[in-house]
């Protein structure tokens, strides 16, 4: 049996690119996660129990600032493009030339608006993923 190496991903200096906008400067994290639908039949005789994995959807959550300010930030991004599908590039550490670069199809929803007194209004927004991700490791 094959001792695997690990290179855990770490996640520094990170871009995440819509077209040629890039918004890292407004996100704190991004997570894509699947959800992977299962089924369970049961029979009437002990033991005739049989369990199907269907496929993977998966959403991607935003982590961000909330930036109504300017023009083109994310925040704005979002609430103007809602329902629109849009191509990301997602490279967790530029810096690592063992990151990989990861890229998804999304569909646009608009986070919240307001937050708490005397703190940064963040926001986090949850956007469906058009197929699956794609990850392509360092060359």
């Amino acid at each position: 049996m094959a001792s695997v190496a690990v290179e855990p991903l770490y996640m520094s200096n990170c871009t995440f690119t819509v077209v040629s906008d890039s918004y890292e400067a407004a996100l704190s994290g991004v997570t894509i996660t699947p959800s992977t639908p299962s089924n369970t039949w049961t029979g009437l005789k002990p033991g005739s129990v049989f369990t199907k994995a269907g496929k993977a959807t998966w959403t991607c959550a935003l982590e961000y600032v909330q930036d109504w300010s300017t023009t083109g930030s994310l925040a704005n991004y979002l609430l103007s493009n809602e329902g629109n599908t849009i191509d990301v590039t997602f490279v967790p550490d530029v810096d690592d030339a063992q990151s990989p670069t990861i890229g998804v199809t999304l569909i646009v929803v608009p986070g919240s608006i307001g937050g708490k007194v005397n703190a940064f209004a963040t926001s986090t927004a949850t956007l469906p993923v058009q197929g699956k991700p794609t990850v392509t490791p360092p060359a």
